[in-house]
């Protein structure tokens, strides 16, 4: 969507904040011994606290009310009878509704014991997003995203998971600007406009450039034994900084 009153942003800083609070609450709870269907519920609990609604299950009947998303799995995992362990690396993506007004985000951490190096993913790609979204701002091109990421994973000593794009959002889940790619591509002539709402989603891995869906539909998994973190924000485009909307 593109904002055309302040009336707009202060809805989407509301579903943004229910989003941030949703996904800060699920993090805190995550333990080993418990499920990850356990851990959706949790979610389920804030955004129905707050009176939102979960968007991939209202927009795509995707089979829960968030994605959990463990070790091998990267994105859009189902959660379900899988038992966190410790030291498992669990990514929480929530995305939801409320007053015809969405916003999406999403984190990697570890369950303690947490390793150095998989701190240093998490923190790296946390870094990675928040660079990349200072740089953002009307008459950016798009093609300016891939290659700030790009440049700053391979400082970091991690590749990008090249099949997963982020995207506008704002009024349903995907809108337009639909593949925001994580690579340069010189063909690619958008440019970001005043007032655009769209995601940002890193995926930096220590292997991997690409993810596969699996025989449920919807989980993307690696193809090896590498691991991959994700952080997201959803963001509002201006003529200077973007006012991040997911933002706790």
């Amino acid at each position: 969507m593109t904002i055309q009153s302040q009336q707009d942003i202060e809805q989407l800083m509301k579903i943004g904040k229910i989003v941030a609070l949703t996904i800060e609450e699920m993090k805190k709870s995550a333990e080993p011994g418990m499920t990850t269907r356990e851990l959706d519920l949790i979610g389920k609990r804030m955004l129905d606290r707050y009176g939102a609604t979960s968007a991939p299950m209202k927009d795509v009947a995707f089979p829960a009310y968030t994605c959990i998303s463990v070790n091998e799995e990267v994105a859009h995992g189902i959660p379900g009878d899988r038992i966190l362990q410790a030291g498992d690396l669990v990514n929480i993506d929530v995305s939801a509704e409320l007053d015809g007004f969405y916003a999406d985000a999403g984190q990697s951490f570890q369950i303690p014991p947490v390793t150095t190096e998989m701190d240093n993913l998490c923190k790296y790609t946390y870094s990675t997003m928040m660079k990349v979204i200072s740089s953002l701002k009307a008459g950016v091109k798009l093609n300016q995203i891939g290659k700030i990421m790009e440049d700053e994973a391979r400082k970091g000593g991690y590749r990008i998971i090249e099949n997963l794009c982020s995207h506008g959002v704002g009024k349903s889940l995907h809108e337009e600007p639909i593949n925001i790619l994580p690579y340069y591509d010189r063909s690619e002539r958008r440019v970001l406009k005043a007032g655009q709402v769209i995601t940002f989603e890193p995926f930096l891995s220590t292997g991997a450039t690409y993810v596969v869906e699996q025989g449920d539909g919807w989980t993307l998994t690696v193809p090896d034994n590498s691991r991959v973190a994700q952080h997201e924000h959803t963001i509002i485009i201006t003529n200077d900084k973007p006012i991040i909307v997911t933002a706790c």
